[in-house]
């Protein structure tokens, strides 16, 4: 494989996950929220539910490519929904509540990964442009796969770390913050069904 190719892969792989989306915006709000402490339940989720997910794509890729048009049109629809869902309960959420222990669970980041279809999308799309020209073995997707997720986890780290360094200023203008992070959430969901 090029060295070209390789370096294309990762810049792709770089932009796309560091970009908004569903995991990156709940970490950032949970981090906000609730500290790093309570949070680390999602963030777990969050990274387990990343690699489980990129290697359902590889083996996806590998060889289950004729159900893939008709279960991404389903995760389509049903992870709009979960994410305009997460929109609202973001938008409207408040620093302090009665739900503060439940909602910083390690499921709620897992299952939100499975429904997430902009990284089903990132690992079909990261494989089947630059990777699958030069290798279809599975140990060669699985690689690329977990270097995706890998990748994904740095970015939704980094996410984490601009949350823990804005929190001070999060508690004094959560409302707007909020708003604004569901509206991002909702362009999500715009750019799911579009």
């Amino acid at each position: 494989m090029p060295g070209y190719v390789i370096g294309n892969f990762f810049v792709y792989s770089i932009i796309n996950a560091f970009t908004p989306g569903p995991g990156n915006i709940l970490a950032l709000n949970t981090v906000t929220n609730y500290g790093w402490k309570k949070g680390a339940p999602l963030f777990c989720g969050i990274f387990s539910g990343y690699y489980v997910v990129q290697l359902i794509c590889g083996v996806f890729v590998f060889g289950v490519s004729t159900l893939l048009p008709r279960g991404l049109g389903v995760m389509k629809y049903v992870g709009a929904g979960y994410i305009l869902w997460l929109a609202v309960h973001i938008a409207f959420g408040r620093p302090d509540g009665e739900d503060r222990e439940g909602s910083a669970s390690f499921w709620k980041g897992f299952v939100l990964q499975f429904v997430n279809v902009k990284i089903y999308l990132f690992g079909i799309t990261a494989l089947t442009g630059y990777i699958t020209n030069y290798s279809t073995s599975l140990p060669v997707l699985i690689f690329f796969e977990l270097v995706i997720a890998t990748i994904g986890t740095i970015a939704a780290s980094a996410w984490i770390g601009v949350g823990l360094a804005i929190r001070r200023v999060y508690m004094r203008y959560y409302r707007v913050i909020n708003i604004l992070l569901g509206a991002a959430l909702l362009e999500c969901v715009y750019g799911i069904l579009k």
